[in-house]
C-alpha cells in the first residue's frame, strides 16, 4: 500500500507540468491499472492534459465504473479539480447524464470541488467561476438548503479579493440575495456575508 502510495504521488508529481514523458507514463499507468486506486491516479494526471489520452481515460474510466457511485464522485471530481477545468466545463458535467442535483455528494464532488479546489478555473477573471456556483445554489436552493448553504460559502471571502474578483463574488451574493423564496438556511449566508 505505502509503495502504490509513493509511486502514484511521484506520478502526480511528475505530471504537475506540461511533459511528454510523464504523460505517457500516466497514460500506461493507466492503462495497466488492474484496480480502481492506480486507475483514479492516472486518471488525476490525465486530466491535467488536455487531448486524446485524457479524454479517453475519462471515457474509458466511466465505462467501467458507471455503476459505482461513490467512484462516479470521483470521476466528477477529478474533472472539476483540473487546471484545465472552467465554468463552461462544470455546466457541461452539469448536464451530464450521471450528474442530478438531487444527489449532494454528486453536487459536492462537482460545484464543491470546483469551488474549493479548483483556483484558477473558479476565481476566473471573467467571474464565470462564481457565476456557475450562484446558478447552482438557485438551482439547489429549494430541494436541498443545506447543500445550497455551503456551497454558498465559497463567496463568503469576497472582501478580501481585489477588483475584480471580489466584486464579482459579491455581484453573485447580491442575484442569489435578490431571489424570492430564498430558503432560510441560504438567505443568512448570503445575507451575512454582504453585511460583514
Amino acid at each position: 500500500i505505502a509503495g502504490r502510495r509513493l509511486s502514484n504521488a511521484a506520478l502526480g508529481l511528475l505530471n504537475a507540468v506540461e511533459d511528454p514523458e510523464a504523460l505517457a507514463l500516466a497514460v500506461e499507468q493507466f492503462g495497466a491499472a488492474d484496480n480502481m486506486t492506480d486507475a483514479q491516479a492516472a486518471l488525476a494526471c490525465l486530466c491535467q492534459h488536455s487531448g486524446d489520452a485524457r479524454d479517453g481515460a475519462l471515457a474509458a474510466f466511466h465505462e467501467r465504473w458507471k455503476d459505482d457511485a461513490l467512484v462516479m464522485d470521483k470521476w466528477f471530481a477529478l474533472q472539476a479539480a483540473s487546471r484545465l477545468t472552467g465554468a463552461a466545463a462544470v455546466r457541461a458535467l452539469r448536464d451530464h447524464a450521471d450528474f442530478k442535483l438531487e444527489n449532494p455528494n454528486r453536487v459536492r464532488s462537482l460545484i464543491g470541488v470546483f469551488a474549493m479546489q479548483n483556483f484558477r478555473g473558479f476565481h476566473a477573471g471573467d467571474g464565470s467561476g462564481y457565476e456557475v456556483l450562484a446558478d447552482t445554489v438557485i438551482d439547489l436552493d429549494p430541494k436541498n438548503p443545506q447543500v445550497a448553504s455551503r456551497l454558498v460559502r465559497a463567496l463568503n471571502p469576497w472582501r478580501r479579493f481585489e477588483a475584480p474578483w471580489g466584486d464579482l463574488m459579491k455581484a453573485q451574493l447580491e442575484r442569489i440575495a435578490a431571489r424570492e423564496g430564498l430558503s432560510k438556511d441560504v438567505f443568512e449566508i448570503v445575507s451575512s456575508a454582504l453585511q460583514s
